[in-house]
C-alpha cells in the first residue's frame, strides 16, 4: 500500500496525483491526464517519489488507456536517473512483465507512434541506455572512446552516411572510415531483440540502423577495430542500485 503522505510530485503535493489516478481509473477525462502528465514529469525529464509511486496504477490502466500507456512508460525510460526512488520502483516489478507484453502487441500494430513505444519496451527491459539515446537513424551520432588508444570517436548512422570519424568542430567530421553493419545472425541478446522486432514489424530503415550499431567501427586515430554497442554500453549503461 503506497503512502501518499511521503509521495511528492514536481509541485511538492502529496495529495493530488491519487486523486487524478482516481478520477482516470473512472473516466478517461483529457483534462486531468493532462495535468497528471506535467505532475509526474517534468520539463528536462524530470520525475519524483509520485511518478513511481502511481507506475503500478498506470501499467494496470495501460491495456485499455494510450494515454496511461504513454504516460507509464515516460516513467520507465526515466528509472535510471538519480531520483532517489529505487524501492518505488521495485514495487512495480509485477507489473512491468505485462506492460512489456502489451508493448509488443502493440508494436505489432505498426503505430504511427512506433519509436516511443519501442523505446518504452527497452526501458521495461532496463536497458536504459538505449532508450535513452536510440533515434530513427536519420541524424544519429554517438560519441564513443576509442578503447585502443582513448581517442574521442564520432560514430555517425544516418540519412548523412554510416561512418566513424574525428571530429572537428571547425571542419565537421574528419577522417571518415565506413563502418561494418553486424550480420543478423551475428546478433544475440538485446541487439539481436532490437533487430528482429523491426524487421518483424516492417521497420526496414530502423532495423537496418541497428545492425550498423551492432557493427563494428575503426578507429581513424589507431585504426584499430572494436565493437560500437559494447562501448557505448560499456559507457553509458547505468549501474542499477
Amino acid at each position: 500500500m503506497v503512502n501518499w503522505t511521503q509521495m511528492h510530485d514536481c509541485y511538492g503535493d502529496v495529495d493530488r496525483v491519487p486523486a487524478l489516478l482516481e478520477q482516470v481509473e473512472l473516466k478517461d477525462d483529457a483534462e486531468a491526464w493532462k495535468e497528471l502528465g506535467y505532475r509526474l514529469v517534468l520539463e528536462h525529464d524530470l520525475v519524483f517519489p509520485a511518478s513511481f509511486a502511481a507506475l503500478p496504477r498506470l501499467m494496470c490502466l495501460a491495456s485499455r488507456s494510450a494515454r496511461a500507456r504513454g504516460l507509464a512508460g515516460t516513467i520507465l525510460r526515466r528509472a535510471a536517473g538519480h531520483h532517489g526512488c529505487d524501492d518505488l520502483l521495485g514495487d512495480c516489478a509485477d507489473e512491468i512483465p505485462g506492460f512489456r507484453e502489451l508493448l509488443d502487441r502493440y508494436l505489432q500494430s505498426r503505430p504511427v507512434d512506433y519509436l516511443p513505444a519501442f523505446l518504452d519496451s527497452l526501458a521495461a527491459m532496463e536497458e536504459y541506455h538505449w532508450s535513452a539515446a536510440l533515434g530513427d537513424f536519420t541524424d544519429d551520432f554517438y560519441h564513443l572512446e576509442c578503447p585502443h588508444c582513448a581517442v574521442e570517436v564520432t560514430i555517425a548512422i544516418g540519412d548523412h552516411g554510416r561512418y566513424s570519424a574525428i571530429r572537428d568542430w571547425n571542419l565537421g567530421d574528419v577522417d571518415r572510415r565506413d563502418l561494418w553493419p553486424a550480420p543478423s545472425e551475428a546478433l544475440f541478446g538485446t541487439g539481436r531483440w532490437m533487430y528482429e522486432t523491426a524487421v518483424r514489424d516492417g521497420r526496414e530503415a530502423l532495423a537496418d540502423g541497428i545492425a550498423y550499431l551492432f557493427g563494428k567501427a575503426e578507429c581513424p586515430r589507431c585504426a584499430s577495430v572494436f565493437d560500437i554497442a559494447d562501448e557505448y554500453t560499456s559507457a553509458n549503461r547505468p549501474v542499477l542500485r
